[in-house]
């Protein structure tokens, strides 16, 4: 049996939102369309409320994409009425999956966890498009630390679901309480470890932490990568490792 660390990728080793800035500014600008910050900020914003109702299954991620870039079409100076917002999505993701931006710190973190506590698996398991999260790993080198990815489009299922930790559980092939999620997230890591009954870290913290944490039953918080090697390695310590 291992150690099996469940990390969520974006805002917890991968700074999503630089990635997302640039690679936006990139695609509107080749597409004849202006960009700004105040662009950037509605788009950001706009996307953030259509996953949460993606992650409700209220919408399909088809809808999702082409919701998100008919708005920021409509804030955009310049002629949008022969783009597809689909295609234009597709080119978004391209350009991002080359674009990777790691968290401050995230590899020194990465290596650290490898090294030091015995029997460590590192595991991706986020909400998002295969090519995004695969490419801005490479683009990053942190895919050489990584022994398996657990990519939501690929596995039909999204977090909070239940059904996409059974399936991670199932690969991993290992008892449940070897097995530690770690995100940002409260709305899909958290809960999604709640849904699953898995331990979990709650990785930069913000709002009310007390009640968030009663909520979602999180375990542990952590607020840099420092204090969460010194919880996962305590935590680590509680597994028994044959």
């Amino acid at each position: 049996m291992h150690h099996n660390f469940l990390f969520d990728l974006d805002q917890t080793l991968l700074d999503f939102h630089a990635s997302e800035y640039k690679a936006l500014g990139i695609v509107l600008r080749a597409n004849g369309l202006s960009f700004s910050d105040k662009i950037y900020q509605a788009f950001k914003a706009y996307n953030k409320s259509l996953w949460l109702e993606l992650e409700k299954g209220n919408i399909s991620r088809a809808e999702l994409f082409t919701k998100r870039f008919l708005d920021v079409f409509s804030r955009c100076e310049g002629d949008a009425s022969g783009l597809d917002p689909l295609e234009v999505n597709d080119e978004f993701i391209r350009t991002m999956s080359v674009n990777g931006v790691l968290m401050d710190g995230a590899l020194e973190f990465v290596r650290k966890l490898r090294k030091n506590i015995p029997d460590a698996r590192i595991y991706i398991a986020s909400n998002g498009a295969t090519i995004n999260a695969k490419g801005r790993i490479a683009s990053t080198g942190l895919d050489q630390y990584i022994d398996g990815m657990f990519i939501s489009e690929d596995m039909g299922v999204t977090k909070p679901n239940a059904a996409f930790f059974d399936i991670c559980l199932d690969r991993i092939g290992e008892p449940k309480a070897s097995c530690i999620m770690i995100g940002d997230s409260l709305s899909s890591d958290m809960l999604g470890a709640k849904n699953a009954s898995l331990d979990s870290v709650w990785f930069m913290p913000s709002g009310n932490i007390m009640e968030a944490r009663m909520k979602y039953d999180i375990d542990y918080c952590a607020s840099s990568f420092d204090e969460l090697y010194d919880i996962l390695k305590k935590w680590a310590s509680t597994v028994t490792c044959p």
